[in-house]
Formats: structure tokens, C-alpha cells, sequence
């Protein structure tokens, strides 16, 4: 499903225009970016956490020489665990 056919599917449900979905989808997604640049958690409760996760600095090889080591540089990233409701709805 693309950006644009979720917002679409979010307007219908919730019988609002397509520009008001999107302006809230735009919403949710910017907050919940703000929260994790902050290094907090997001939970939604019923769908599941988003979190930062650190990865350690760590030895790679490069795909177009496998011969040459490169290194690759600790950093944070983005992750989510589904909640229960919806790893229960999947099933």
C-alpha cells in the first residue's frame, strides 16, 4: 500500500476529506520522527513501540571489492515492535 493509498483508506474510514487525512497522517508521522530524534519511545498502544536502537561500530565488506574491509560507523536507528493486537489480528 503506498502514501497515497493509505490516505485514502484513512479518509474513507474516517469520513473526512482526503487532505484532512493526509494533513493527520502528516501529523503522526512528525511527531513520531521529533520523539525518536529525542531518544524517546513512541507506543501506541493495541499496534506496537517505536524506538531507537544503537548498533555498534562493526568490520564490513565492500560489495564491489570483497577483498576490502570497510568500516562501518556506530549509529542509531529507527525500530518497531508490534504489540500483541496486532501480531493476534496477523495470525
Amino acid at each position: 500500500m503506498s502514501k497515497q493509498e493509505l490516505i485514502a483508506a484513512i479518509a474513507d474510514a474516517a469520513g473526512i476529506t482526503k487532505r484532512a487525512a493526509s494533513d493527520a497522517l502528516e501529523a503522526l508521522i512528525g511527531t513520531i520522527t521529533k520523539e525518536l530524534k529525542k531518544g524517546h519511545n513512541v507506543t501506541i498502544t493495541g499496534f506496537g513501540t517505536y524506538r531507537v536502537s544503537k548498533r555498534q561500530a562493526r568490520m564490513g565488506v565492500n560489495p564491489r571489492n570483497p577483498t576490502q574491509k570497510i568500516s562501518i560507523p556506530a549509529m542509531r536507528v529507527p525500530s518497531f515492535k508490534a504489540g500483541k493486537t496486532l501480531k493476534d489480528a496477523i495470525r
